[in-house]
């Protein structure tokens, strides 16, 4: 063995107590620490001959890199739909990287990782009102979530025509349908071969980003003939619109069709009473996008595909390693290699495992309605300013404003509030506007920090136009 890698290996207690006071000390500033690096440029090193060691690449991190490092898990990082890590899924986590598992098969395969995702799975349907009649399991994030259930979508698509398209490739008579699609659904698109702009847009409610369901029932009168996927928001990125879920599982009635419900992070949203009523009706989709880096607050990265057990047959069509001997028989037992895209796969149950059984339902109703009393209180002082204006109303999590006056500028105004590092958000664009956005997941994110945006955002303004 390498001298340097034998010596860590016989200090591994002195190395992890020393990282252990590393990601303390960084925790305990996470609150103060800048959402936006300023000099994002960065040393570069040769790679050595004989290596520093485990000890000796934690300082030369700290003295050059981590100082960079921003502080996106904190409570004023608004610009993606980024939660932040609870304790417990820190736990999860790094026991995830200790124990270092390939979560592929279950029984007799060596581990019990596999088992305990689908203990996992069992409970998040709980979470989230869930029937058990979804199967589940554990990818990298909302893209593949997607592209999971839509690869399962098409392999459906194609039976109601008699196809195998796994095994022999694409057909034109298979349509995907959608309103207000989230941009991972369109790569989804196109990495599956339907391609990136043969999605059919139905006609979305005046001012919202919901599909009029009207239009959507003239548009399957008009398909006879087709295999129709349906594509539906439960939580859109800007306004957190949800499709009538509930009206669009009527119509398969008399429209035979697949639904598949990104749920990504408005899912989360059964977790409170009040809102709960927006997903009524999901328990009827064929497969669910859900994203636990998001409202759940677990590390990147996971996310969770529920598709019905119905359709695992399908399931295992799109994604079997049918020509691998030494996997065996796809058909004989539950495997996640022939279930899911990825045949190496960490065990990403873990931290939200941990992270479910440490706070239960009544700390994710915490978080939940926490985040979404932030959006409104935040939402109503952007209202009742003189400088700023709502771009819709705050539905859920996520507010969408813009300047009142010199429109013109929010994109100089934005990366003006941005460099000063006390708050993040992202720039979009809805109903042809420039807005800016700030989505709310954090479960560090507390009325104090609401005031100290509202402050950057008067300071900014300030600074720009009155000076």
């Amino acid at each position: 063995m390498d001298l340097i890698l034998g010596n860590d290996l016989k200090k591994i207690d002195l190395i992890l107590d020393e990282v252990k006071i590393r990601m303390v000390q960084f925790l305990e500033k996470l609150d103060t620490l800048p959402t936006h690096a300023q000099d994002q440029s960065i040393p570069t090193f040769p790679l050595p001959n004989t290596g520093l060691g485990s000890l000796g690449s934690l300082e030369l991190f700290q003295e050059h890199f981590q100082k960079l490092i921003v502080g996106s898990a904190g409570p004023r990082y608004w610009g993606f739909v980024t939660g932040g890590t609870t304790p417990a899924s820190i736990v999860g986590d790094w026991l995830t990287t200790v124990f270092d598992q390939n979560t592929q098969s279950l029984k007799g395969s060596g581990d019990i990782s596999a088992e305990i995702e689908l203990e996992t799975i069992k409970l998040l349907l709980e979470l989230l009102n869930l029937p058990p009649e979804f199967n589940g399991g554990f990818v990298t994030g909302a893209t593949m979530s997607n592209f999971t259930g839509l690869a399962v979508a098409r392999q459906w698509a194609g039976a109601q025509l008699g196809k195998d398209i796994a095994r022999d490739g694409m057909t034109g008579d298979v349509v995907v349908l959608g309103g207000s699609a989230h941009s991972s659904v369109i790569k989804c698109l196109s990495m599956l071969g339907f391609g990136s702009s043969n999605l059919l847009n139905i006609r979305t409610i005046t001012n919202r980003e919901a599909i009029d369901v009207t239009a959507l029932e003239e548009t399957l009168n008009g398909l006879s003939g087709k295999s129709v996927i349906l594509n539906c928001s439960a939580g859109t990125v800007n306004t957190v619109d949800f499709d009538d879920i509930q009206a669009i599982v009527k119509l398969r009635e008399k429209h035979k069709f697949w639904l598949h419900i990104d749920a990504a992070f408005g899912g989360f949203a059964t977790c409170a009473n009040a809102y709960r009523h927006l997903l009524t009706g999901w328990e009827h989709a064929d497969s669910i996008t859900i994203d636990c880096h998001k409202w759940l607050n677990v590390p990147y990265d996971s996310a969770v595909i529920l598709t019905r057990k119905e359709h695992k047959h399908l399931q295992i069509q799109c994604f079997q390693n049918s020509n691998a001997a030494y996997l065996g028989d796809s058909n004989d037992r539950f495997s996640y290699l022939n279930f899911l895209p990825e045949n190496s796969r960490r065990f990403r149950a873990l931290p939200v495992w941990f992270s479910l059984m440490a706070y239960g339902k009544a700390g994710f109703r915490s978080i939940v309605e926490n985040s979404i009393h932030c959006a409104q209180t935040f939402g109503n002082l952007i209202e009742a300013s003189g400088e700023f204006e709502l771009m819709a109303p705050v539905r859920l999590n996520v507010v969408c404003f813009g300047l009142k006056g010199n429109k013109e500028s929010t994109a100089d105004f934005l990366y003006k509030l941005n460099a000063r590092g006390s708050v993040f958000m992202t720039p979009t664009v809805l109903y042809g506007k420039q807005c800016i956005r700030a989505a709310f997941v954090n479960f560090r994110t507390s009325p104090q920090d609401i005031e100290i945006a509202m402050t950057e955002l008067n300071q900014v303004y300030s600074q720009m136009f009155q000076n």
